[in-house]
């Protein structure tokens, strides 16, 4: 697994030195390379290893990655003549394993940052007598927790992956022993953050470290989602609670969509955020070529408006806050959540290069009322799944014109309003293919057309056939592994449908 071609811990120094910056909380910097010999001796050491996971979850090929698999497979987004064509042939779903869309290295990456924090900061206890087993704790439920995060998006989008959980330096001292099984994977994932709940910090003392670093809010919300992956409702309900209770988030009413907009996506650290990947001048996200810049690669597809948000087109003061304005910008289709230095539809001032620096919204407080909706559907309380989605579409001003109307004794119809729902709010933060997943493969894969009918969207039409019947198989909703993964492990296979 090629993820560190020199000495590792110079490795952390790099990516902390490269991304750090004063007016974020990266700030804590190495004055020298971290070499295991001089290195953990003092709880700062610690503190920097732990800011150089943080500091590599903002490297572009991980982010771009995490939008790539989140999105470009399902409905939402459309290509432009400036796509790449490993893009292409992933919207088109025609993946193969030479594209490197399917490398997970920058991942494991930083998965081998977290098992370097969680196997050797132990160790700084017997040479820094001011570091306290709680504050190692703390800072290893950290590293378990964003070890379950990346592990999380690994198994939604290969299925099967390796398990890496010990500290390698080199490539030469990774072990080479194949994938593990879904079940493998989804208990460790599951075991991590079982850890990290016990002893995450319920704050780190700022905003901006808050919403930037892993919080027990932030463990509670992932577990929501991992458990509401394999349908485990009551679970789910539990960890969504835990993070509503707390009465530490809320939902911004967005009437003033212009200040709704910029308070949540243009500043970020909102009282709506739980989790981001806090981009900054110092460290620019990769989105100004993909998505601003005339030579844009992706715009929002046109079924965005058309669809999802839909228009009012007797009264043009009525319409969600979520749309145009805010998700995109209905004149062009640019995907505004990303692109826009103002919003609100009177005052679309667009981002410059050095303005890309929109965070990366992992998980928000609307997050947890859908999941807990969702959870809450399944387990037949379906009055109550929809007193919190109106919640959320009541802030956001959704038309009439997508209410759908569920019956409150309906699961499917529920869990179909919910789907949508989340598209409106989370349009473009990486989470529609995902959700169109899970949707799809529960009941026995009982929603299988609603994903079959996104895959189509960016597909030519003399496809259509042959697309249609490769992801009624299961198996081809899993990216390939890696051509250069299958070369370096013996013992590596295949993902089943790509063999």
């Amino acid at each position: 697994m090629a993820m560190i071609k020199n000495i590792f811990y110079v490795g952390i120094a790099l990516v902390v030195l490269l991304t750090a910056s004063c007016d974020k909380w990266l700030e804590l910097k190495p004055e020298d390379g971290l070499i295991r010999e001089d290195f953990w001796k003092t709880k700062e050491q610690v503190a920097v290893a732990v800011n150089g996971i943080y500091a590599s979850l903002l490297e572009d090929r991980l982010v771009t990655n995490l939008f790539a698999w989140g999105e470009l497979r399902a409905d939402m987004v459309a290509y432009t003549g400036f796509a790449t064509i490993e893009e292409l042939n992933l919207m088109r779903g025609n993946m193969l394993p030479s594209n490197a869309l399917s490398h997970w290295g920058q991942l494991y990456f930083s998965i081998n940052l977290c098992n370097t924090v969680i196997a050797f900061a132990p160790l700084v206890l017997e040479n820094d007598p001011t570091f306290t087993q709680e504050q190692l704790a703390a800072y290893q439920a950290e590293a378990y927790a964003v070890r379950a995060l990346l592990y999380f998006y690994l198994y939604r989008t290969f299925g099967e992956v390796p398990l890496q959980l010990t500290p390698t330096y080199n490539d030469a001292a990774i072990e080479r022993k194949g994938k593990n099984t879904k079940e493998e994977v989804y208990a460790q994932i599951v075991s991590d953050l079982q850890w990290a709940e016990q002893h995450a910090p319920l704050s780190h003392g700022s905003i901006a470290k808050d919403k930037g670093r892993i919080t027990r809010y932030a463990v509670h919300t992932l577990m929501a989602d991992v458990f509401l992956w394999e349908d485990r409702f009551e679970e789910a309900l539990a960890a969504c609670d835990k993070v509503i209770d707390s009465r530490r988030f809320g939902l911004i009413n967005a009437e003033n969509q212009s200040m709704w907009f910029n308070t949540v996506f243009y500043e970020g650290n909102s009282n709506e955020s739980i989790f981001e990947f806090q981009f900054h001048r110092g460290k620019l996200n990769p989105f100004f070529n993909a998505l601003i810049n005339a030579n844009r690669r992706f715009t929002a597809s046109e079924l965005v408006m058309e669809e999802i948000y839909t228009y009012d087109l007797i009264n043009i003061e009525n319409y969600d806050r979520r749309g145009n304005g805010a998700a995109v910008r209905s004149s062009d289709m640019i995907i505004w959540k990303f692109a826009g230095a103002s919003g609100g539809q009177q005052d679309m001032r667009i981002r410059t290069a050095d303005e890309s620096f929109a965070h990366w919204f992992v998980y928000r407080y609307p997050d947890v009322l859908l999941m807990k909706a969702e959870a809450l559907a399944w387990l037949n309380r379906g009055a109550e799944a929809l007193e919190l989605v109106y919640q959320i579409r009541e802030r956001a001003y959704a038309l009439e014109t997508t209410d759908l109307n569920p019956s409150p004794n309906s699961a499917e119809d529920i869990a179909y309003f919910i789907l949508q729902e989340r598209a409106r709010e989370f349009a473009f933060e990486g989470k529609r293919w995902f959700d169109l997943l899970r949707y799809a493969k529960r009941n026995n894969y009982a929603g299988i057309n609603t994903l079959l009918e996104a895959v189509l969207v960016n597909v030519e039409a003399n496809s259509f056939n042959s697309v249609r019947n490769k992801f009624r198989d299961p198996n081809a909703h899993y990216l390939p592994v890696f051509v250069d993964e299958l070369e370096r492990d013996p013992y590596m296979e295949q993902n089943p449908f790509y063999r």
